[in-house]
């Protein structure tokens, strides 16, 4: 076994559709103590996995017993032929998907690319033992990608790279192959706080820190049950995900297009209206779903999602009607937010 060089693992990286990557160890000791405090102050919300990793996330050779090394690596997702996220955004009657979503699921991408150059890699060395991940286990991404140079983690909590932004993703391959380390990557937010009074439910609650209970990727994402009332209507058109804290940074005006074919946008998701959403059934949503990020929060919880985007839009014909049609559903869930919406709306 031996360590290829820097130039033979980019290209074989790109060769998959990797726009970049670094290389770095194993140790977290600073990260590790940012995590515990966040989770100590219960900014994790129903992330019960968050907890239930601990320092695990946070000790990646414990992932892999002999790891040296985590390359990460970087794939650009900006959908550029996406209509304006600005537009959606201030139209009422459409809802708005966060940008990494309008494709396919980039879990299933990013992981059968990391799969293949991670193999190819052990081809190229001579054989080695290596994991990867895509979100798919206690890794703490951004800390590692930091570390390798790919970016900064900025004052959203969000990784930027200074010639691409930060509309990526990042993957991880632990390998015990004794790889040159990179450079960790210096920090220029500088006085920028542009992204901390663009959160529309204060979820950045000071510079470098997100309380994940506010977030709106956290509400329509990660929480199982009902949205609480008081935030509803900073949520807006918003139902799956949110931007906002990326499309006022600065650095995104470097924003690379994505190049992999299966980020392209599926079923006009850029700017879908909000009633005709409202009204599709359970085997629509799972067919036009499939493949999707989007499927992973299920049928009810897409409905609860759009009956509150419905409740903060204008009061149309069309919306009264879509929400009429759902006061009966056979979910708790879905009646509840659409009764919410009901009555903002017919009360206007």
């Amino acid at each position: 076994m031996s360590a290829p060089s820097r130039a033979h693992i980019l290209e074989l990286a790109q060769a998959h559709g990797f726009a970049d990557l670094g290389v770095t160890g194993v140790e977290l000791p600073e990260d590790e103590q940012h995590l515990l405090a966040w989770l100590q102050a219960g900014h994790h919300g129903q992330m019960h996995y968050m907890q239930r990793h601990g320092t695990l996330r946070s000790r990646p050779a414990e992932l892999l017993p002999g790891t040296l090394r985590v390359i990460t690596l970087r794939m650009d997702y900006w959908p550029s032929a996406a209509r304006a996220a600005e537009q959606v955004l201030a139209d009422g009657q459409l809802g708005y998907v966060s940008r990494y979503a309008l494709g396919r699921d980039y879990h299933k991408v990013m992981r059968g690319a990391l799969a293949r150059f991670a193999g190819q890699l052990s081809t190229l060395a001579g054989g080695h033992n290596y994991r990867v991940f895509v979100d798919s286990g206690p890794v703490l991404e951004k800390a590692l990608a930091r570390n390798a140079g790919l970016g900064w983690i900025g004052k959203h909590t969000n990784l930027i790279n200074r010639t691409a932004g930060s509309y990526f993703f990042l993957g991880e391959v632990l390998t015990d192959l004794p790889l040159d380390i990179d450079t960790r990557a210096s920090a220029h937010c500088g006085s920028c706080n542009a992204c901390i009074p663009a959160c529309p439910t204060a979820a950045i609650i000071a510079p470098y820190q997100l309380d994940a209970r506010l977030c709106i990727s956290y509400l329509t994402i990660e929480l199982h049950g009902p949205i609480p009332e008081a935030l509803r209507p900073a949520i807006g058109n918003r139902i799956y995900g949110c931007d906002d804290c990326q499309l006022v940074c600065p650095w995104n005006k470097f924003a690379r297009a994505a190049a992999h074919p299966d980020f392209k946008i599926r079923h006009g998701l850029d700017a879908p209206r909000l009633d005709e959403l409202l009204l599709w059934t359970q085997e629509q949503f799972e067919t036009r779903m499939a493949g999707s990020a989007i499927n992973r929060i299920g049928y009810e919880r897409f409905l609860r999602n759009v009956a509150v985007a419905v409740g903060n839009g204008p009061a149309t014909a069309q919306a009264l009607a879509a929400l009429h049609s759902r006061r009966n559903d056979a979910s708790e869930l879905v009646r509840e937010h659409v009764e919410w919406a009901w009555q903002r709306l017919s009360g206007a």
